[in-house]
């Protein structure tokens, strides 16, 4: 799909299970493939179609032209949001985002009034992510200069990424260092971050350079619809007390917070988000 500015979106459909069936909008995290979406779809499908697209810049997606200003902003990613909704004629739906897609879902909600029945937000955070990365105050800080560097040195970064993706022990130290959960099959993570050892890091990092200015702390007083919040307590890029924030501020919100969870929870512990994901569907009419 062309969007707004020209650039080139893919999106993906799953067929509707029955007439009428409602949607679902998966919000990708940056870096995230629809795979890592798999458990959720395979056990969701008979009762819902979902979409979902890659972000500009990333995997099939095409990169915005260089001239147009702020083309990698989460406003961005709305409308073009917007545009794949248009065609596909969906009025309303559901906002699944995790990570990344925390903030560009609750942009959405911002953004397209009367949308979201409901949100399900999943290891994210509302405020200016490398502002809250990490377990030390004022490591945020130190992001914005180096990924300027990384920038523009992306070239090398493709590389050095490709051959750390296709190590087969790199799953064994994300797990030692604390960064992937035990539970995480690794042929699972194998298949997903497969794709991410093909990307262009150049559209990575730009797109992580414009999710860093955003903030949507504004938009939680906003929320009047059911909000689904799931986090783990090993979670160190949007720790738990984002989460647990979050709930406070939201008038309809209910937290699920994983032990033993980390960034990873709904492919570590994919029963379990599932579960919870479909009885808060039932819950509230969905």
């Amino acid at each position: 799909m062309t969007s707004f500015d020209g650039t080139d979106i893919a999106y993906r459909v799953t067929p509707p299970p029955f007439e009428g069936a409602k949607t679902v909008i998966l919000v990708n995290g940056l870096g995230g493939p629809y795979l890592a979406w798999r458990a959720q779809v395979e056990y969701l499908s008979d009762r819902y179609r979902f979409i979902t697209w890659d972000y500009r810049g990333m995997f099939e997606s095409r990169r915005p032209s260089p001239d147009t200003p702020d083309a990698y902003a989460v406003a961005c990613h709305v409308r073009d949001l917007e545009a794949i909704l248009a065609r596909e004629g969906v009025r309303r739906g559901s906002l699944m985002g995790w990570s990344m897609g925390v903030q560009v879902a609750l942009e959405a909600f911002r953004r397209l009034p009367g949308f979201a029945e409901n949100l399900v937000l999943l290891n994210g955070t509302y405020r200016r992510p490398l502002e809250t990365l990490g377990p030390l105050p004022g490591l945020g800080r130190l992001f914005p200069p180096l990924l300027d560097l990384a920038t523009r040195a992306h070239a090398v970064a493709t590389q050095v990424t490709r051959r750390a993706m296709s190590q087969p022990e790199a799953v064994i130290w994300l797990k030692r260092m604390g960064l992937l959960g035990k539970t995480l099959d690794s042929e699972v993570f194998a298949e997903l971050v497969q794709p991410f050892g093909q990307l262009d890091m150049e559209g990575f990092f730009r797109n992580l350079r414009a999710l860093g200015t955003h903030d949507a702390e504004d938009v939680l007083d906003q929320i009047h619809v059911p909000t689904l919040i799931i986090t783990g307590d090993r979670d160190t890029f949007t720790p738990r007390a984002l989460a647990q924030s979050m709930a406070r501020r939201i008038a309809m919100a209910e937290i699920l917070v994983v032990r033993g969870g980390t960034h990873y929870t709904a492919v570590e512990f994919p029963e379990l988000v599932s579960l919870r994901i479909e009885r808060f569907f039932a819950d509230h009419g969905f």
